[in-house]
C-alpha cells in the first residue's frame, strides 16, 4: 500500500507537467457552433481553452456565420478549418496572435545559368490585402548590399554578382508593413511577385479573454497590457534627416530608403564615397557603421566605430566613436564618444564626451561631458560638464558644471556650478560658483560675482547714503550676496568753495557679529575719480572702509566706522570753487610719493532695502 501511495505521488507529478508543458495551440477542444459570428467562436474558444486571442480588426471579419463541428481536435485545427491556409498563429505566453500569412509568389522565366558575371532579379511588389502596387518599397540583398526602389507599379530591379552559394535571400521593406524575406537561387534571372502585409497598429487590435461566453458583450480589450503586438516603432536614427543640412543634400529616395530600412542596420570594416549614396555601399551606406569612412566630398552612413574623415561633410544616423573631422560640418543623429572638429560646425542630437571643437558653433541636442570650442557660439540643450570656451558666447539651457569663457556672454539657465567669465554679462538662474565680467546676473547666489554690475534677484540689494571726511554726500547702490556685493557710487561735495564731483565703483562683504546677522561687520574697498576743476588731471581716491552696521528693521540700517585713504594725483594747480588740495588741512598724511598721500578718515551712513 505505501508503494502504492509514492507511485500515486509520482504519477501527479507527471500528469501536472505535461499538462503544464502542453502549449495553448496544442490544447483539445471539443465544440460545435451553428450560424455563429466569427467573433463569438472565438469567445468560445477562449472560455473552453482559458486562453487569450488577439487580432488585428482589419483581416478578420468578426460578423461572419460560421458552421462546423470539431471532436477532441487541436486548437490550431480547428483555427485553421475556420480560417483556412490563409492565415498563421503565433504563441506569445497564453496569447494566441492571429495575422495573415504572408503569400509569396517566385517565377523564374529563365532557368539557365548566366554566362555573364551577373545576373538580373526583376518582379513587383504588392498589398496583400488590397492587392495595390507598392511603390518606393526597398528591396535589398544584405550580405552584398545591392538594393533598389520599386517604381509607380511597384516594379523592381536588381543586377546581383554571381556568388557559389546555393540560396541568396532579398528582403523587401516598407514603411507601415511587416518586412519580408524570400530565397533565391543565385546566378538565375528570375521575375518575382511579392506580396506584403500592412504593419498591425495598436488601435487596430481586438483582444478576446476568456470571459462567459453567453455574454457577448463581456469581450474585454486590453491591447495595451500585451507587450507581443507591435508597437509604433521609434524612428529616432531618421532624426538627423530634418535637421537643416541633411534635409538641404540628401535626394528624396535616400530618405524613403532610410524610412524604409529604419530597423536594418549592419557594420563594416570600411567605406570609401564621393558623395551620399555614390561609394563603396551604394544606396545602401545610410544602413552601415563603418570602423573606417572616407567621404571625399561628404558622406552619409549609420553610424563611426572609429575614424571618419569628411572633405566637405558627413552626416551619421546614430553614434559617432573616438574621430570625426570634416572640412565644413559634422551631423551626428546619436551620441559622440570622443573628438569631433569641423571646419564651421558640429551638430549632435543626443550627448558628447570628449571634445568638440567647430570654427563657427557647436549644437548639442542633449549634454555636453568634456570640452567644447567655438569661433562663435556653442549651444547644448541640457547639462554641461567641463569646459566651454567661445569667441562670442555660451549657452547651457540646464546645468553647468566646471568652466566657461566667452568674448560677450555666457548663459547658464538654471545653475551655474563653477566659474563664468566674459567680455559683457554672466548669467545664470542659480549661482554656486564665481561670475566674472562686466555685468553678471543671477536669480540666487551662494557663489561669488565679480563685475561692474552684479544683480543678484534673491540677493543683497541696498540704497545708501553716507558722509565722509573729502565728500560731504555719497549715493551708492549694492548689489550682489552677502558674500559679496559690488558698490556703484557717486558723490557731490556740497560747499560753495569746496566743491568735488565723484564716481567710482567698489566691493564689498558683510560679515555677521551674532546669529540674527543684526550687527555686521561690513569692509569696503572702493575707487574713485575726482573732478576738481579739470578732466585735464588724474585724481583717483582708493579707500577701505571698515564700517559697523546696525540693522535697526528689515528695511533700514545705520553704519560707521574708520576708513584709510590713499589718493593719486597729478593736479598741482587749484581751481576757482573746487577743494584743493585733498585732503582738507588738519589730517595726518603720509607722503609715498610727490603723487600719492594716504590718511586716516572716516565714514558714516545709513542704507535701505
Amino acid at each position: 500500500m505505501k508503494h502504492f501511495r509514492i507511485s500515486l505521488f509520482f504519477l501527479c507529478i507527471l500528469t501536472t507537467g505535461i499538462a503544464n508543458s502542453q502549449t495553448v495551440l496544442s490544447k483539445k477542444i471539443t465544440i460545435e457552433i451553428n450560424q455563429q459570428r466569427v467573433e463569438d467562436v472565438l469567445e468560445i474558444l477562449s472560455n473552453k481553452g482559458n486562453f487569450y486571442f488577439s487580432y488585428n480588426s482589419n483581416i478578420i471579419k468578426r460578423d461572419s456565420l460560421v458552421n462546423f463541428k470539431a471532436s477532441n481536435k487541436t486548437v490550431k485545427e480547428i483555427l485553421t478549418q475556420l480560417f483556412n491556409n490563409t492565415y498563421e498563429f503565433k504563441e506569445s505566453g497564453n496569447y494566441i496572435i492571429i495575422r495573415k500569412a504572408p503569400i509569396r509568389l517566385t517565377l523564374v522565366t529563365n532557368k539557365g545559368v548566366t554566362e555573364e558575371k551577373v545576373y538580373s532579379v526583376s518582379g513587383y511588389v504588392y498589398d496583400d490585402q488590397s492587392g495595390a502596387a507598392i511603390n518606393e518599397a526597398s528591396i535589398y540583398e544584405k550580405r552584398l548590399l545591392y538594393s533598389a526602389l520599386t517604381n509607380n507599379d511597384g516594379f523592381f530591379k536588381l543586377k546581383l554578382k554571381s556568388s557559389k552559394a546555393s540560396v541568396m535571400e532579398l528582403t523587401v521593406s516598407k514603411e507601415f508593413y511587416e518586412d519580408t524575406t524570400i530565397a533565391i537561387t543565385p546566378r538565375y534571372n528570375q521575375q518575382l511577385t511579392i506580396t506584403m502585409m500592412p504593419e498591425e497598429k495598436p488601435a487596430d487590435v481586438v483582444v478576446i479573454s476568456p470571459q462567459d461566453y453567453l455574454a457577448a458583450d463581456s469581450i474585454v480589450e486590453i491591447a495595451d497590457t500585451i507587450t507581443s503586438i507591435p508597437q509604433p516603432l521609434k524612428r529616432d536614427s531618421l532624426k538627423i534627416e530634418k535637421t537643416r543640412w541633411a534635409n538641404f543634400l540628401l535626394s528624396g529616395k535616400q530618405k524613403v530608403q532610410s524610412l524604409n530600412l529604419n530597423k536594418y542596420f549592419t557594420t563594416r570594416p570600411y567605406q570609401v564615397s564621393f558623395t551620399p549614396a555614390l561609394g563603396t555601399h551604394g544606396k545602401m551606406s545610410s544602413q552601415v557603421v563603418n570602423n573606417f569612412s572616407l567621404n571625399i566630398i561628404g558622406g552619409y552612413t549609420a553610424g563611426t566605430n572609429g575614424v571618419e574623415l569628411g572633405g566637405v561633410f558627413n552626416i551619421d544616423k546614430k553614434s559617432v566613436k573616438y574621430v570625426q573631422a570634416a572640412g565644413v560640418f559634422n551631423a551626428v543623429g546619436g551620441a559622440v564618444n570622443g573628438v569631433q572638429l569641423a571646419g564651421v560646425s558640429n551638430l549632435v542630437l543626443d550627448s558628447v564626451k570628449g571634445l568638440q571643437a567647430a570654427g563657427v558653433n557647436n549644437h548639442v541636442k542633449r549634454n555636453v561631458q568634456g570640452l567644447q570650442l567655438a569661433g562663435v557660439y556653442n549651444h547644448v540643450t541640457k547639462n554641461v560638464s567641463g569646459i566651454q570656451v567661445a569667441g562670442v558666447g555660451n549657452f547651457v539651457a540646464q546645468k553647468t558644471t566646471g568652466l566657461q569663457i566667452a568674448g560677450v556672454a555666457n548663459f547658464s539657465r538654471k545653475e551655474m556650478n563653477g566659474v563664468q567669465i566674459s567680455g559683457v554679462v554672466n548669467y545664470t538662474k542659480k549661482l554656486t560658483g564665481l561670475q566674472i565680467g562686466l555685468i553678471n546676473i543671477a536669480d540666487s547666489s551662494s557663489g561669488y560675482s565679480i563685475g561692474l554690475i552684479n544683480i543678484i534677484l534673491k540677493g543683497y540689494h541696498k540704497l545708501s547714503f553716507s558722509t565722509n571726511e573729502v565728500i560731504n554726500t555719497n549715493l551708492a547702490f549694492k548689489t550682489g550676496n552677502s558674500k559679496l556685493y559690488s558698490i556703484l557710487q557717486v558723490g557731490v561735495n556740497i560747499s560753495d568753495s569746496n566743491k568735488v564731483y565723484t564716481y567710482g565703483y567698489g566691493l564689498g562683504s558683510e560679515l555677521p557679529l551674532n546669529k540674527k546677522k543684526t550687527i555686521t561687520i561690513n569692509p569696503e574697498l572702493s575707487s574713485q575719480y575726482l573732478y576738481l576743476g579739470s578732466f585735464d588731471y588724474n585724481n583717483i581716491l582708493n579707500r577701505l572702509n571698515l564700517n559697523l552696521t546696525v540693522k535697526l528693521g528689515r528695511y533700514i540700517s545705520i553704519y560707521a566706522g574708520p576708513s584709510y585713504s590713499i589718493y593719486f594725483s597729478d593736479q598741482k594747480v587749484a581751481f576757482a570753487g573746487y577743494r584743493f588740495p585733498v585732503p582738507a588741512g588738519g589730517y595726518n598724511t603720509h607722503q609715498f610719493s610727490n603723487k600719492v598721500t594716504g590718511w586716516l578718515g572716516w565714514n558714516a551712513g545709513i542704507q535701505i532695502f
